[in-house]
């Protein structure tokens, strides 16, 4: 564990060089949270008894959806990884000793992290000073906020875990640009990223909180705003360690078999 410690170290502190892309990252992700909220200010006033979610409630889980977007965006992916699949660079890394699976889940942790404390704190406090309903509001008890953190950790796993399936899978494409679009795609809408879940008709959402990508950001923005509780967040708790552990154990069983018949040209 200690060189992959080590690793993460070091790729941590090489994100946080970082900082005026972050600055750029803090007043778009601000500015885009301000205008989704004013967007659905508009539908609340027509039927504010017409939705899922109470206002203060949504403006809550926008707010910390930008906050921590470094954590959970599937669209920001490592184009390192992919140009060194396709490049032949990964001779360098199968000399290494270690489990590439593992160091490149560490790297996609450490880069991650790495953007998010940069980014997140000016958003909350921006978003804390706010005045209600508009602004970020606390969880209702310290339990809560507990439950809030081990979903969250539960989430980044299961979308990193998501992410590296979309990397080894590149070994057997010529190109990545297609696996990735079709990726972000379908995490974006199914992971409530577009819109909550709640916001969907009660079917359609019993079967999107199924699929892995309901185990993303969905569940710990929801148990933050007070949406999941008691016997439904237990089981959404379950679900994301049984989907971190399906998606993890499924990439390194696809990583190994693409690793034995791996072929490398020129160089």
């Amino acid at each position: 564990m200690n060189k992959y410690l080590s690793f993460f170290r070091l790729r941590f502190l090489y994100g946080l060089q970082y900082r005026a892309a972050a600055l750029a990252g803090i007043a778009t992700q601000f500015t885009w949270g301000a205008l989704e909220i004013l967007m659905f200010r508009s539908f609340y006033a027509a039927d504010p008894g017409g939705f899922p979610m109470t206002f203060s409630a949504l403006t809550s889980y926008i707010w910390m959806q930008q906050a921590f977007l470094a954590l959970y965006m599937t669209w920001f992916m490592e184009n390192d990884i992919f140009e060194t699949i396709r490049n032949g660079n990964i001779a360098y890394e199968l000399c290494r000793p270690v489990d590439i699976y593992n160091m490149w889940f560490t790297r996609s942790m450490a880069t991650r992290i790495s953007r998010a404390v940069l980014r997140c704190m000016p958003i909350l406090l921006f978003a804390a000073f706010i005045q209600a309903p508009y602004g970020l509001s606390l969880p209702r008890d310290i339990r809560a906020f507990m439950w809030f953190l081990l979903t969250m950790v539960l989430a980044f796993l299961v979308v990193i875990a998501f992410c590296m399936l979309v990397y080894i899978i590149t070994f057997y494409t010529i190109s990545p640009m297609g696996v990735r679009m079709v990726a972000v795609a379908m995490v974006e809408f199914f992971s409530g990223a577009v819109i909550p879940l709640p916001f969907l008709p009660g079917k359609i959402q019993r079967i999107f909180e199924l699929l892995p990508f309901a185990s993303m950001q969905n569940v710990p923005l929801r148990v933050y705003t007070g949406d999941i509780t008691g016997p439904a967040l237990y089981k959404a708790v379950l679900f994301q360690i049984i989907w971190a552990f399906l998606l993890i154990a499924t990439g390194k069983i696809i990583m190994a078999k693409a690793l034995k018949k791996v072929v490398i040209q020129g160089g």
